[in-house]
């Protein structure tokens, strides 16, 4: 790579890495906050989802600020806005304040993944575009895997409130060091664009109107988006993101209610087995983020897409019988699960890349983002309820519905 698309890759691996540190730590936190509040599933499903709805629903403007204005601005703001979120939710009386401040965290969250994507797709070469996705997706999962077993850890031995309260330090330390970075947003477009202008091709260069000004614009540039595979890409992700939101949130509580994760007393220090099976089944994602990633570099974004939503419907279908069939079964379906969970990202964000034009990247991933973590944060809501009134059981499988129609829409653009 050359040193341009190594700080890009840093940068973003930095930023995304923060951003999930604090989303999968969020339902390490659940497990307190359910008798902290003395709240059910159903109640703390819709406040949690509402926050991760935040993610999604300013998705939308974040893509569109980026191809306006950039991406770095917005990757600081965002690191502001999740330390703040976690600075009052480390301070809320009840569930009501609580859910106001995930809601904070939530707006700051949704300005980073249209940013560090367009930023990824826009700055650097088309030859290394899957291996930094990789990279980005790789340094991702740490944040996964550190956050859930910091707060485990961490929730062992501290108080939640002040725990929550020490999370505001990942974003500040992440927002200090991203700020000395350097680098060209745009290099690996505007050098495309002046090679297309030297062809005499009539269309964009260098010097684009990328940045939307007017409604009629976002308009007009939304409806050339939705066009061709696209509108079909958005509801793959609609679909893996309630099922990605579904499994993942209330994952801790599921795992803690089996008699093989009961509680173990340590020197009067309680340890919940089952948050640290939750963190390792994250940690298996770092392989699954580099793998998926890698693989878009080799074949056909469409195949690994039907593959990959293959082997989550297997995962959700397995998980209650290996539950019932003893520590290694079940220990098999987490990994598998916690892989191919993971495998998905890297594969559909470089899907998008090959459908629309770098000038609408930063658009495409706002829509992408709102799809996956705005319709998406339903399955927070979904299975909360569904776990309170029809138990895990009917959850996997209405998960398992949910991805199986993804793999049927790839199909679809694999064939057409």
């Amino acid at each position: 790579m050359k040193s341009n698309d190594r700080a890009i890759v840093g940068f973003t691996m930095l930023a995304h890495a923060m951003f999930h540190t604090y989303e999968l730590a969020i339902p390490i936190f659940v497990t307190v906050w359910l008798d902290a509040f003395t709240a059910t599933e159903a109640t703390l499903g819709l406040v949690v989802g509402a926050g991760y709805a935040l993610i999604g629903l300013g998705a939308l403007p974040s893509g569109i600020l980026a191809d306006a204005y950039g991406s770095k601005r917005l990757v600081l703001g965002s690191a502001a806005g999740m330390g703040g979120g976690f600075l009052l939710v480390s301070v809320a009386p009840n569930v009501w304040v609580l859910g106001a401040a995930l809601v904070l965290w939530g707006a700051g969250a949704s300005l980073y993944h249209p940013a560090g994507l367009s930023l990824l797709s826009r700055g650097t070469e088309d030859d290394n575009r899957g291996t930094a996705f990789a990279y980005h997706g790789a340094a991702g999962n740490v944040g996964t895997v550190v956050g859930p077993l910091a707060a485990a850890v961490l929730l062992a031995v501290l108080d939640w409130r002040i725990v929550a309260g020490l999370f505001v330090i990942p974003a500040a330390v992440a927002g200090a060091i991203a700020f000395r970075l350097s680098f060209d947003e745009r290099a690996a477009a505007d050098e495309a664009e002046a090679e297309v202008a030297a062809d005499g091709d009539p269309g964009r260069t260098a010097e684009t109107d990328g940045g939307l000004g007017s409604l009629r614009e976002l308009v007009r540039d939304s409806r050339l988006l939705f066009t061709r595979g696209f509108v079909v890409l958005f509801a793959i992700i609609m679909l893996y993101g309630l099922y990605y939101r579904g499994v993942l949130t209330f994952l801790p509580e599921i795992l803690g209610g089996l008699s093989m994760f009961e509680p173990v007393t340590v020197f009067e220090r309680t340890f919940s087995p089952s948050r640290y099976v939750y963190a390792g089944l994250l940690s298996v994602g770092v392989a699954g983020q580099y793998a998926g990633g890698k693989v878009t570099d080799m074949i056909e974004t469409e195949y690994a897409l039907v593959a990959t939503f293959a082997a989550l419907v297997v995962a959700a279908l397995l998980f209650v019988p290996a539950s019932n069939a003893g520590v290694v079964p079940l220990l098999g379906v987490c990994v598998l699960l916690g892989f191919f969970v993971y495998v998905a990202a890297p594969v559909y964000q470089a899907t998008i890349a090959d459908y629309v034009t770098a000038d609408s990247h930063g658009l495409s991933y706002g829509f992408t983002y709102l799809a996956m973590f705005g319709v998406g944060a339903l399955g927070a809501a979904l299975a909360g309820t569904v776990l309170t009134y029809a138990g895990s059981g009917a959850l996997f499988v209405a998960l398992a519905a949910l991805v199986a129609l993804a793999g049927l829409l790839s199909l679809y653009l694999l064939v057409r």
